[in-house]
């Protein structure tokens, strides 16, 4: 008997290697369901992620399915299952699960889930992530209350010579009103 051997196409090789480089700098990806989005739409929650320093990508997902197992990502087979696009999160994959499941609320785009940091999160789980606060708000937060604890130190330390003046000047009035 023969033995069944493959081509590798050159154009589908080259889609995996793309995707793989895609996918190499990226620390989260939001899988999702794009059916029903029409292409203003889609234009519009790209322009949103963009902003958040994401992108927003249609995939094949048998490619999507070599190029994740290569890069040694956890198994998301599940996920790519239908029509799917990805967002490629930036440097915060908070902002764009955010954009994402805002965006979902108003149009027919659903998540699917996601993976974050080398997580697989569920669409109910992405759902919870997006509603934690960002990374800015986080380090804003911890600026104000390093900030707040400083400027009441500041004031008990400034209260203490302020005191000892109120105190002689007092002293030096009576003194005044008393003649001496």
């Amino acid at each position: 008997m023969a033995e069944y051997t493959t081509k590798l196409q050159d154009h589908k090789v080259d889609a995996v290697a793309e995707l793989k480089q895609l996918f190499e700098g990226t620390a989260g990806f939001i899988f999702t369901d794009y059916r029903g989005l029409n292409v203003e739409q889609i234009t519009q929650l790209r322009g949103r992620l963009r902003e958040k320093g994401a992108s927003y990508k249609v995939i094949k997902n048998r490619y999507a399915k070599i190029a994740f197992g290569d890069l040694s990502f956890p198994n998301v087979d599940e996920l790519l299952v239908g029509p799917t696009a990805v967002v490629l999160a930036g440097d915060e994959s908070g902002a764009a699960a955010k954009v994402v499941v805002e965006f979902s609320e108003e149009t027919p785009v659903s998540v699917k889930g996601a993976i974050i940091d080398g997580n697989v999160f569920d669409e109910a789980q992405v759902v919870d992530f997006s509603k934690l606060p960002g990374r800015d708000e986080l380090i804003a937060k911890l600026m104000s209350a390093m900030n707040g604890s400083v400027t009441n130190f500041m004031y008990a330390l400034q209260a203490v010579p302020s005191k000892l003046v109120r105190t002689l000047q007092a002293v030096a009035d009576q003194k005044q009103e008393a003649g001496e």
